[in-house]
């Protein structure tokens, strides 16, 4: 597997823990635990800003990874 592919897979992954962050935070009542979800959003959307910087910077320098 090659690095890009491993950081297309973690970003996959990445999106559907954003997913299921978002569901969480509209099913809980309590205003602690939805800054607590509030806070992990707002990681999680940071790094998936900069996989997805990363992935079109490997594409450009790799154009062999483009699409894969």
């Amino acid at each position: 597997m090659t690095v890009a592919s491993q950081i297309k897979q973690t970003l996959a992954s990445l999106k559907g823990a954003r997913g299921t962050l978002i569901m969480y935070k509209a099913q809980t009542r309590d205003e602690e635990t939805q800054s607590i979800y509030t806070n992990s959003l707002e990681i999680t959307e940071t790094i998936i800003n900069d996989l997805e910087d990363r992935i079109k910077t490997l594409e450009f320098e790799e154009p062999q990874y483009k699409g894969n």
